[in-house]
């Protein structure tokens, strides 16, 4: 069974996880201001842990849109709204629901962060010989 004919979600506390993970990184990039006067060596561990945190987490959020794209695709979703008998009312939310699935860009957000992520930690890597 590969991902897109798996239609089940994750388990909550795997969506918690990478919950805590996106909200970790985010605080450790907002921490690195007050950290200004800090060791060196304090800062690059608060910036790897938001780099390597964010990576993680756009890289989770990318396959997730992924898997939505292609699940809305594969059974050909936006057709079958059209042609179901659900009510107007019904039809309209899961019509713009998977609509909005198909025409989102943010798959592209996720994919530039996380890329954008594994060239900082390379350049850094690079940089400082570590």
């Amino acid at each position: 069974m590969n991902a897109y004919t798996n239609l089940n979600t994750l388990p909550a506390p795997v969506v918690n996880l990478f919950f805590a993970i996106g909200l970790l990184s985010a605080l450790a990039f907002r921490a690195l201001i007050l950290l200004q006067n800090a060791d060196p060596t304090i800062i690059r561990i608060v910036w790897y842990t938001g780099a390597i945190g964010y990576l993680t987490f756009f890289i989770y959020r990318y396959t997730i849109t992924k898997k939505r794209r292609e699940i809305s695709r594969k059974h050909r979703l936006m057709e079958k709204i059209e042609e179901n008998k659900l009510d107007p009312e019904d039809r309209q939310a899961l019509h713009y629901i998977v609509q909005s699935l198909n025409k989102s860009k943010e798959i592209y957000n996720y994919l530039a962060v996380a890329l954008l992520s594994i060239a900082a930690i390379g350049l850094d890597l690079t940089l400082n010989q570590i």
